[in-house]
């Protein structure tokens, strides 16, 4: 009995999985930006960052559901998005 990969790892587009990346990437970072807007208490601005969050995770969403192996990239696309959202905020601020 050896060692073999699933099927659905073999499945995997890589444009796809391109896509879920950057999707999940783009919808933490403006998640964060969505975040520091309440934080600040200013609703227009996080009336928008809440509505580009929820268009960008839909393709997330469809893609990875037809697939779970997408999630490992839906995982480092988010953590991607935070990470950099968090470091442009930190430069921004005093």
């Amino acid at each position: 009995m050896g060692w073999s990969i699933p099927g659905a790892l073999l499945a995997i587009d890589p444009l796809t999985a391109l896509g879920v990346l950057l999707a999940t990437a783009a919808t933490d970072a403006v998640y964060v930006m969505f975040s520091s807007a309440v934080a600040a208490r200013k609703r227009v601005p996080a009336a928008n960052w809440s509505s580009v969050w929820y268009l960008l995770s839909s393709f997330a969403v469809i893609s990875y559901t037809q697939n779970w192996a997408y999630v490992v990239f839906a995982a480092i696309g988010s953590w991607l998005g935070a990470f950099a959202s968090m470091t442009f905020i930190h430069r921004t601020r005093p």
